[in-house]
Formats: structure tokens, sequence, C-alpha cells
């Protein structure tokens, strides 16, 4: 009988073996609650009574480090909490534990390293743990226990060596803050009915997990995990597993619930949850349990019956397409009030932002509803890659991310066929990610281990490249593989790392594998050598095409086309490039750019043809022509635009102003691309177009240049604005096709802006039909968010207070969220400057909505250097609360700086980053290097094209 005979003999007992000493972990828990009362601590921290050894400076020590060292390996964990719902005698949320973890020693070692942070730890004859070995070994003496702050370790030293091949058990006792930090195990607040309600939830990721219990924090370093949770009688608890036995503990009034164990998964996905939800439910045909839980009155308005429908066939698509079928019982989805970012993919128990996951057709638009489909795939997809396979360190974060972000289009796609979600990649991922990778200061996909180490690096990783530039580069790669091969190779990867970790060479290995098994599909290199390119560089190319001659070139595409780019690359940023096209109405066999330059007769052309190049943008580059293809395609436009794909008519606007912008082509012929809108119906180039154009208002809303631009705008869009006049019947309903009412809300939306006759007079009159009748709203969802910044705008301190009651009464999470963006679309200073400041009172703005609504605030010319010098001002607040571990910290510096494009703004920006270096910027380090590229790219463009700008706009708007 081995060791693996051993750990399941135990999985198999722990059930009842936890059953047996509920009462003393009660008691247990009771102790360390007690204990700490009587401490009268003002905030947790990791508790140490040992001095902490003075650490050199050039240290080398184990400790001193981020990684973990590789000699010790998890293999099971007992984890019970307690968390108290209620304030303490010192007015503090907090939670009890005690904590287990069976570990094998893999190499020789008389250290202990494990992460703890911000847990006060129960002392066992002066030392913070007790150390057991398993199965007849006889485990060192503990010499010294002590913690290092800054790497978030518990610190073991011990009298003698642990035994390579031999295992051992670790227990500590522990109480923790139940904060509202949104890390870690952690307190949620909303109000229902009027009483205050308190939940207990987790968000584990990236590196919070040693904020619940004492573990090896590090996502390669996969165990089994046995959660108890004892929480109150009328509450219910959750966690990644089953719930094998919740029954009340007589006599103390509390409810014990026993999980079963989970499969072997990493720390950052573990999850639980204490409430009062409630939930609905369905099973699938192979009987895994569905729920959505969510607030009792969400759940009872139907709130959760949208993602219940959608999640079968999604988890039913992936099973497919993978190949692989679920592998867990039961599929927990739960909508939070309080929640850091839009989701979290924790294994069997997948926690939301309530406008992730609930959808209300009387309040929630058409966009909610699709969020909630996309987000949905999203996490789904994880289920399978990045939760069955992990990846071995967060520099390959991509892997995750990046998959599961393309991926969810084709979940979405099964659960909603006739919505076209397909096209939108285009416009969500590639190019969101252009935008980001088209500056030096951006970074490759996969990063070296050694960038990627302090918690604050980690988070930076979680950003556009990862999940846009990772999504674009795979539907590349699955377009040139085909995308049946594409799965098939997915599918053994899958199968191989089942349970374990992996790092992208991995994936390589077996796409290649699936590639040579396949007759018919023959790449010109292999797959490493193909995708190294991809993802161990930062960037793209621009593809510029010379139909005259048939040249075909590449070249490292940037903005700022004087920029020295400083990251080296073994590539020289070369890409072997896979070119779909077509010749006029002709799609032409692809094409392979393997060097810098390249002679392909078949794209000389005759003066008649023109050359589109991208096709279906299956590839992550820009392309530019000779001026007289780029003619002949602005023609076809003007005369039948249906000829060329509709994401292509998007790829030819996009394309145009970022060419432009990096100074390769003329900005009056990018401009021209979009005097095709005339006739234009579809929504992906008007989105396009619009997110173009806004770069442009954010240049010149402050210049002559606006007004032209204005006029302009209103001659284009007035057609557009009148079309849906009337197929909805002057206003009076919306549109049925998915895309049709995203393209309805732009009409609206841009025609109120630039002044188109008769817009403002409806918006305005349905706000204050609203306002007469606050219970009886009218409005279109669809509508609604363009309808209230309208209102609000254009009136004063009444129509700003009402949204703000509004906002405080709405009860459906989307609703709350179209409100909170539109109060700040006023014109007043003062309602701005108290709105700024209501973000840092968590009783009127939320925390996780704290940067967003300032970002909002800051897309309004007139609150944006209130909201500039809001964040200066308390910027130490700022970066306590969310420097080191939010998602959306650096969000809040791109917003907040996004309109700068003048000298004294940059010096401003260079000032801030001066002032601020002993402070630091944590996760916004990279947001705030990219601020200043931006800044200085526009000041230097904008002194060669404001002059043509004006005079191409005022000529075409007469």
């Amino acid at each position: 009988m081995g060791k693996g005979y051993y750990i399941s003999k135990h999985l198999a007992t722990a059930a009842m073996v936890l059953a047996a000493i509920a009462l003393v972990t009660i008691i247990a828990l009771s102790v360390v609650y007690n204990r700490e009362k009587s401490k009268n601590a003002a905030k947790f921290t990791n508790a140490t009574t040992s001095p902490v050894p003075p650490t050199p400076k050039t240290s080398n020590e184990p400790w001193d480090k981020y990684r973990l060292p590789d000699t010790l390996s998890p293999e099971y964990y007992n984890v019970t909490l307690w968390p108290r719902l209620v304030k303490n005698v010192n007015g503090m949320y907090i939670f009890t534990g005690i904590s287990g973890v069976m570990f094998t020693c893999v190499k020789k070692t008389d250290l202990i390293l494990i992460h703890s942070n911000k847990l006060n730890l129960t002392l066992f004859k002066g030392h913070h743990a007790k150390l057991t070995g398993q199965s007849g070994v006889t485990a060192p003496a503990i010499k010294t226990t002590w913690f290092q702050m800054e790497k978030q370790y518990l610190v073991i030293q011990l009298e003698g060596k642990l035994k390579p091949g031999k295992s051992y058990w670790l227990y500590t006792e522990f109480t923790g803050e139940l904060a509202d930090d949104l890390e870690g195990f952690y307190r949620s607040e909303y109000m229902e009915d009027g009483e205050k309600k308190i939940i207990a939830i987790t968000q584990m990721q990236a590196t919070y997990a040693r904020k619940a219990f004492p573990c090896f924090d590090e996502p390669g370093m996969k165990a089994v995990f046995h959660i108890t949770l004892i929480h109150d009688l009328e509450t219910t608890a959750l966690s990644n597993s089953q719930e094998i036995s919740p029954f009340e503990i007589v006599g103390f009034n509390f409810t014990r619930t026993i999980f079963g164990p989970t499969k072997k998964m990493s720390t950052y996905l573990v999850a639980f949850v204490v409430s009062d939800f409630k939930y609905i439910s369905a099973k699938d045909k192979k009987g895994v349990l569905v729920r959505i839980w969510a607030r009792k009155k969400a759940i009872e308005d139907g709130q959760g019956d949208y993602a219940l429908k959608i999640t079968q066939p999604i988890l039913e698509f992936f099973e497919k397409y993978y190949n692989t079928s679920y592998p867990l019982s039961k599929s927990d989805q739960i909508a939070l009030p309080d929640f850091n970012s839009g989701a979290m993919e924790n294994w069997g128990l997948v926690t939301y932002r309530e406008t992730a996951l609930l959808y209300d057709p009387r309040t929630s638009a058409n966009g909610n509803k699709q969020r909630i489909v996309t987000v949905v795939s999203h996490e789904l997809a994880h289920m399978w890659f990045g939760n069955l396979v992990t990846l071995k360190w967060w520099n390959d974060l991509w892997l995750n991310e990046g998959f599961a972000s393309y991926v969810e289009y084709l979940g979405a796609d099964y659960a909603e066929p006739n919505w076209n979600m397909k096209d939108q990649t285009i416009l969500y991922d590639l190019q969101r990610a252009f935008a980001v990778d088209s500056l030096t200061s951006s970074h490759p996909l996969s990063q070296k281990k050694e960038e990627v180490n302090t918690p604050s690096e980690i988070s930076e990783m979680f950003d556009t490249i990862s999940y846009s530039k990772g999504a674009a580069v795979l539907k590349m790669l699955s377009e040139f593989l085909t995308e049946p091969v594409f799965a098939k190779g997915l599918g053994n990867y899958l199968k191989q790392f089942a349970f374990g970790s992996s790092v992208h060479s991995d994936l390589w290995d077996l796409l290649q594998k699936a590639v040579d098994q396949t007759p018919g599909v023959k790449l010109p290199y292999s797959v490493h050598e193909i995708m190294n390119r991809w993802i161990l560089q930062m960037g793209f190319p621009v593809i510029t095409i010379d139909t005259r001659t048939g040249n075909v070139s590449q070249k490292h595409f940037l903005l700022e086309p004087d920029a020295v780019v400083d990251r080296k690359s073994e590539y020289n940023y070369e890409w072997f490039v896979p070119i779909k096209w077509m010749k006029k109405h002709q799609v032409q066999d692809q094409l392979w750019l393997l060097q810098k330059s390249a002679l392909h007769k078949p794209m000389k052309v005759s003066k008649n043809e023109w050359v589109l190049a991208n096709l279906h943008v299956s590839g992550y580059f820009r392309v530019n022509y000779d001026l007289g293809n780029w003619e002949r395609l602005l023609s076809q436009l003007e005369s039948d635009h249906q000829v060329i794909p509709v994401v292509n008519r998007a790829q030819i606007l996009d394309d145009a102003f970022n060419l432009a912008r990096a100074s390769i082509i003329n900005i009056t012929l990018a401009l021209r691309t979009t005097k095709y809108l005339l006739h234009e119906r579809e929504y992906i180039p008007w989105e396009a177009a619009l997110r173009n154009l806004n770069y442009f208002f954010q240049l010149f809303d402050r210049s002559e240049v606006y007004g032209a631009m204005q006029a302009y705008l209103k001659k284009q869009v007035k057609p557009l604005f009148e079309y849906f006049g009337i197929i909805s019947s002057n206003w009076t309903t919306v549109a049925s096709g998915h895309t049709d009412q995203f393209t309805q809300i732009i009409a609206l939306s841009l025609a109120c802006s630039t002044g188109v006759e008769g817009c403002r007079e409806l918006t305005r009159s349905w706000f204050k039909k609203w306002m007469q009748n606050p219970h009886n709203n009218t409005i279109h969802p669809n509508l609604r968010s363009t309808v209230y910044c309208d209102a609000i705008a254009a009136g004063g301190t009444e129509e700003w207070n009402f949204g703000w009651q509004m906002f405080q009464k709405a009860t459906v999470a989307a609703e709350a969220v179209k409100l909170r963006s539109t109060l700040a679309c006023t014109k007043v200073p003062w309602l701005l400057n108290r709105y700024l400041e209501y973000t840092m009172n968590p009783e009127k703005i939320r925390k996780q909505d704290a940067t967003s609504t300032i970002g909002y605030i800051a897309s309004n010319i007139i609150g944006q250097p209130l909201a500039w010098d809001f964040v200066r001002a308390n910027w130490d607040y700022f970066f306590k609360l969310y420097g080191t571990g939010s998602f959306t910290f650096s969000r809040l510096i791109s917003d907040v700086t996004y309109r700068f494009c003048t000298p004294f703004e940059l010096s401003q920006l260079k000032r801030f980053q001066k002032d601020n270096a002993e402070t630091g910027f944590g996760s916004g380090t990279q947001a705030l290097q990219q601020a200043i590229e931006k800044t200085a790219a526009k000041i230097k463009w904008l002194a060669e094209n404001k002059e043509p700008v004006l005079q191409w706009f005022l000529s075409e708007s007469a």
C-alpha cells in the first residue's frame, strides 16, 4: 500500500472524519475567535511574535524571492472556515479558520515556505504551525517560524531535513478580517427590504487565496481541497464541489456544511460563498446540476432565467468542441453585489458581477443581454481551458484569457445563432488589441518568467494584450490551421494535461501533431516557428501591398513612427504572416509572407481592379496599399459598399485612421473612408467609425475644428437617424435585428450629439415624462443611456438629483449602471465635483464601481480636468485601495489622461510620475507609461495635421 493508496483512502474517509470532529472544530474556532477578540486588534496583518531576521538588500535567501522553491508539492488541503456576518466587540467583521495541508517533499530541505497574508496565526509552543509526518514518518522539529511580509510568506525553519518522497502534514489556526476590500475572503453588503444584508464571498485570483488560508499559492501547485464552512442557520454555503451534509450543530445555532473533495486544482480557483440567496436550477442530459444564484428579489423577478437558459447549450457546445466531457457534477453561477472583476471562473462556482449574469427584459438593454451571453460563455470555456489544464506561471496568462476570449464568441454563437456574434471579435478583441499593441510600451503575449513576479506585475498581465490580442492571435491560428484541426489539437492537449499545468509550447506540440495527422493542411513552417513570432515579441506588422508591382512587405506598426523600441526581439520584429485576400469580386489563394518583402505577381492588378487583403479580418495585422488601390476601394465603397464584406468595411475604416495617426497615409484619405457612411446601415462599420471619430472628438473638442467636425458628422448621420425613425414608427419601437438595435442606438446618440433636428426634442421629452411619473419609465432600455445622458447634460440640478434618486432606488444592476454612467454627463462643475467625492464613499458608490465612475466623469470635457485633479489629490488613497491588485486600476489612469494632447498636459503627466515615484503605481505602472507615450504622439501628430483636418471638415460640411 503505497502513497497513492493512502491518499485515496484519506479522500474517501475525509467527510466521516470531519463529521466526527465537528464539535471539536466549533470549539477550536471559538477559541481562536475569543483569543483574537481579546487582542482588540485594529487591523489584520501577518501576526508575528518572533523577530523577523534582518534581510540584506541583496539577499539570495529563498524567502526573499517571489517564487516558491521546487522542494515541496502539495497533495490536498483540509480547510474549515467560520465567517462572522455580524461585527465583533471591536466593530470588525472577521472569520476564523483551521487548515491543514498534506505535502510531499520533492527535494531534501530544512525549510517550509507557505503563503500567508493578513492572517493572525495561532502560536503552538511559540511557533505559527504544527508539523507531523505521515505513514509512520517522523517530522523534524520546528526551529523557528516568522513572516516575510513583502513576499507574503510564513517561513518555517526546521531542526532537520524533510525526506524526498515522504509526506508531511502542516496544520495552522488563524483569524482574518472579513473586509470589504474585494480580495480573498471578503464581505459584500446590500440592502433588501430596508435591511442591510451581509454575505461572505471570495476572489482568489491572482494572489489572494493566501488571504483566506495559508497555502502554496502558485497556479502550478495544484491540489485537492476539502472545504467545510460553518455559518448561520438562515444562510446557505456554496463551494467548488457539491455539498455533502449541511446540518445544524445542536446547541450552537449554526450550520456546518461539508463539501466533497474537489478535483486537483489551483488555489486561485478555490471559492466559497455564504449568503441567504435563492436559486433556480435545471439538469442537463448528462445529469449535471446547473444553478443560478442571486439576491432573493432578483431570482423572484426572473432575472436569472436567461443565464439558466443559455448555460446548458454553452456547456453542450464546449463538450463537443473540446471533445471532453464537463469535468464536474455541478455548475453553480452566482451574481454578487460587490465584485472587482466582471466574473471569475472558479471551478464549479463561477462568480459574477450582477450586470454580467442578471437580465431583466423590462429594464435591461439588448447590450446587457449580449454581455451576459459572452461573459457566461467566457467563464464556462475556462472550465476546461484554464481549470482542467492550467498555466504553470502567470507569464503565460494569455493561454487562459486569450483562449477564453476567443472561444466565448463560438459558445455565444451556438447559444444565440441569429446574433452573428463571431463578426464582433473585430470590434471587441482585434481593434482593442491594436490600440495598445502599437505602442512601444506594449509587451509580448508570453513574457519571460523573471518579468512577472510581484502581485502588481501579475495584475498587470490581466490586460488588453492577454485577453484581446490573445484572442485575435488564436483566431488567426484557427483560421490557417482550419477550425477542425485546431479543435482536434485542443482536445488532445486537454486530455494529455488534464488536472495538470502546461506552458504555451505544450499547446504548439499538440497542434502540430494534429496538423501532421491531417492530409491537406500544409504550413510553411512548424506551428512553433510560426506562432512564437506572434507571442514572444510584442506588436504586429502593417502589410503594405503595391498593386502596381505586386510587391508585398511588412513593417512593425507603431503609432509613433520615430519611437525607439527598447525591448529586443530575437525575431527582429518580423512575422510569418498568413494573408487571405480577394481581387475585386474573387477570393484568391492564401499567401504567406515569410520575409520582410516579397513579389506576389497575382496582386499586380489593372486600373479597374482592386485588392482587399486580410479578408474577413482573419489575421492580426493592418493593411496599407498604394494610393491607386486606396482610391479604387473608396470608389467601391461609395458605389456599392456591400460588395466588400461587412467586417472588412470596419477594417478599412480602422486601418485607414490608424495609418494616418502613424503618418503612413494622409489624414484626408482616412477621413474620406467615412463619406460612404451615408449609405451604411450595419452596426460593425458604424461602431468602428464612431470609435475613431470619438478619438477625434477627444482631440478637437477644445479647438475650432470641433464645430466643422460636428457639422460634417451631422450630415453623415442624418440619413441613419431618419432611416430608424421610419422603421421604428417615429422611434416608438426598436429594430428587430440584434445588431440593428445597436445601430439604432448609434443613430440616436450621434444625431443628438451633433444636433440633428428633432433628436434632442425626442430624448428630453421622454426624460421629462419620466420625471413627471417616476414609477413608470417608458423609455426603451436600449435607448436609456443616450436619453439619460442627453437630458442630464442639457439640464441642471433638478435633472441630476432625479437621476441620483433613481440610481439609489434601482433594483436591477444594469439599470443602475446606466444611471451611474450618465450622471457623469452633466455640464455643471460643482455637481461633477460632488460626484467625484461620492466615489470615496462606499455608501454612495460601491468600491467596485469607483474607478469606472471617475472614468465616466473624465470622458466629459468639463469633468476631465476635475477628474485629473481629483485623482492626483487623492493618489495615496486610490493606490492603497486599488493599486496592487485591482484589474481596473490601470484603466483609471488611462481614463483620466485619455484627452491629453498638449505639451502642458504631457509635462503634468511626467510631473505626476515623478511626484509619486515613492508611492509607486502598482498595476498601473504600464498604463502610466502608455499615457505618456500616447500624449507625446498626439502632440506631434496635431502639429502636423490639425490644419488639414480643419480644412477638410469645412469643405465637406458645406
